[in-house]
C-alpha cells in the first residue's frame, strides 16, 4: 500500500493521518465497484493505520457546508450526511473521499480534537472550513491558532477549468482572485480559496500545509473525475490514539 502521511501533522504524536493513493484501491461503495473489494481495501487500510473497520466514520458527501459533531449512532455502516467531520474521541478514525476535490485534515493538539473534511468547488465557495474552525472553538473550546491544518492532494489550478457562470460566482463572491484566465478559459485555484479562508478563520499560517500534487496530472498515482468519470476514491483519514 501506498500512503502519504501528511507533512503538517507528522510532527504530532498522537495523532494517525494519512492521505491515500490508487494503490490503496478505492475506499467509495457508490462508483459501481464491487462491494467485497471496497470493503477489503478499507480492512487493509485499518490493518495498516491499527483501527477496527466498523469504527471508521465517513460521510455520505453532498458538497454541503455542513459539520457534524460524531456521535455513537456514526459508524462504518452508517455514514451521516454532511461535508465535515470533528470529534474528540479517541480511536474513532475520520474519511473525507475525494477524486479531485480537496481532503482536509484538522488538529488541535492541546485540546485533542480532530476533523476531517470535503472542499471542493462547493465546498469552498460555501467556506466550509471556516465552518470547521468555528466548531473548533465553539463546540470544542479550542483556541484556533492550536488547529494545524493538512491539504491533501487535489485538482490543481493547472487543470481545473470552470465555465463563465463558475467565474460570475466567484465574482459575486468576490474569489475572483482565484480564478486564472488563459487561452480563453477560466481556471479555477481552490487551494488558493482555501488558504485565504483558514487564515481569515484565524488559523495560523505557519498551522497550514497545502499538497502541490494534482491528482489529475498524476492520474496514475491518484483517483481523478476529470480525467476518467468512472473512477473510485482515494481519502483523507485522520484518528486521535
Amino acid at each position: 500500500m501506498q500512503i502519504n502521511h501528511s507533512k503538517q501533522l507528522n510532527k504530532y504524536s498522537r495523532v494517525e493521518r494519512c492521505f491515500t493513493t490508487k494503490k490503496g484501491g478505492n475506499l467509495a461503495f457508490h462508483v459501481n465497484d464491487e462491494t467485497k473489494r471496497v470493503v477489503d481495501n478499507h480492512d487493509i487500510l485499518s490493518d495498516y493505520l491499527n483501527y477496527e473497520t466498523k469504527t471508521l466514520v465517513h460521510m455520505k458527501q453532498i458538497h454541503s457546508d455542513l459539520v457534524h459533531i460524531v456521535d455513537d449512532a456514526d459508524n462504518f455502516d452508517n455514514p451521516p450526511a454532511c461535508d465535515a467531520l470533528i470529534t474528540n474521541k479517541k480511536n474513532i478514525p475520520l474519511m473525507v473521499m475525494v477524486a479531485d476535490c480537496a481532503p482536509v485534515l484538522f488538529y488541535d493538539d492541546k485540546r485533542e480534537v480532530i476533523a476531517a473534511a470535503h472542499a471542493g468547488r462547493a465546498g469552498a465557495f460555501k467556506n466550509i472550513v471556516a465552518n470547521v474552525v468555528e466548531s473548533f472553538a465553539k463546540d470544542f473550546h479550542c483556541d484556533v491558532k492550536n488547529v494545524s491544518v493538512s491539504v491533501g492532494p487535489s485538482i490543481g489550478v493547472c487543470c481545473y477549468e470552470v465555465g463563465v457562470e463558475i467565474y460570475e460566482e466567484a465574482k459575486e463572491l468576490k474569489l475572483d482572485y482565484a480564478i486564472e484566465r488563459r487561452n480563453g478559459g477560466y481556471y479555477l485555484n481552490i487551494r488558493s480559496v482555501l488558504k485565504s479562508q483558514l487564515l481569515e478563520a484565524g488559523v495560523l499560517d505557519s498551522n497550514i500545509g497545502i499538497s502541490s500534487e494534482c491528482n489529475r496530472c498524476q492520474s496514475d498515482k491518484y483517483f481523478s473525475y476529470r480525467q476518467n468519470a468512472a473512477t473510485g476514491r482515494f481519502a483523507g483519514v485522520i484518528k486521535l490514539k
